[in-house]
């Protein structure tokens, strides 16, 4: 009887490869045949699955968003059972810094899509910008909270701040991709602007 072929796992792992090469050779410089030696596939199978090389970008993409979520729901658990906003929006943030191998990848990946999709019509017309607007309005939900429960400076405008820290997070991160602070230093600025926000009033 024939092995059950499990597609999502199989794309799973075409996916894990994109991720790899893409993390030692750079996104752009990927093509479909460096992701199927590098997953041990044939050129054929990975088109099958994907088609055309902006598909298996996209949904690359997706699957580095899946594992950047896991590590924020990691940094949360271990904050305890009920981290509050501050916390969360510290989780949220620095999870993206690139301190290690994974994140760092994450990064660089996430990075080099966006600067290729301004060029490549094929990658702007995928939905890449629907994630940082999820990461937008949550951090904007977050420092809202705060507000709401007396746990912020009620006078910052949240979406503007939540704008700014997003902001400040990728270009920490690639001031710490390109050597230009070290990982302790970036995450210092970050809580400084969050210490900021997240301030209760006197009184």
């Amino acid at each position: 009887m024939p092995k059950r072929v499990d597609h999502e796992e199989r794309r799973t792992q075409i996916a894990e490869a994109l991720v790899r090469v893409a993390g030692r050779r750079g996104l752009h410089a990927v093509g479909m045949r460096d992701v199927a030696a590098e997953a041990g596939v044939s050129l054929r199978l990975v088109q099958y699955y994907f088609e055309t090389k902006e598909k298996l970008l996209l949904y690359g993409l997706q699957h580095l968003t899946d594992r950047f979520t896991a590590r924020v729901g990691a940094r949360l658990r271990a904050a305890g059972p009920d981290p509050g906003p501050r916390a969360t929006a510290e989780a949220l943030l620095l999870a993206a810094l690139p301190t290690d191998e994974e994140s760092r990848t994450f990064h660089l990946l996430y990075s080099s899509y966006a600067i290729l999709s301004v060029t490549d019509e094929a990658l702007a017309a995928q939905p890449f910008i629907d994630n940082p607007d999820a990461a937008e309005d949550a951090l904007t939900g977050l420092i809202r909270h705060a507000q709401d429960s007396a746990l912020a400076d009620p006078g910052v405008d949240a979406r503007t701040e939540a704008i700014s820290l997003l902001a400040m997070s990728a270009t920490l991160g690639t001031s710490i991709l390109v050597g230009q602070r070290d990982p302790d230093a970036a995450t210092g600025v970050l809580r400084h602007h969050l210490d900021r926000i997240f301030t209760p009033p006197a009184g």
